[in-house]
């Protein structure tokens, strides 16, 4: 009852660099993908970039005006 060891093949999965095929269809159409995903998720991105944006604007004048309060 001792242990018989198992064969295991190994599939071994490549690209060949010289075929070039393989990523065409992300760049087929790619400004009609953009155009679709912005103009569907507009809100989204005006929702998330806005206060981002604006916490960031609000650091740069609170830092801006820091360096400033001690000329007077």
């Amino acid at each position: 009852m001792g242990k018989q060891p198992v064969k295991l093949k190994a599939v071994v999965y490549a690209l060949s660099p010289f075929q070039q095929k393989i990523m065409t269809g992300l760049w087929k159409d790619l400004p009609g993908k953009i155009h679709h995903k912005v103009s569907e998720n507009w809100i989204s991105t005006i929702l998330l970039l806005a206060p981002v944006i604006g916490t960031y604007s609000y650091a740069q004048h609170y830092q801006e005006q820091e360096k400033l309060g001690h000329r007077f």
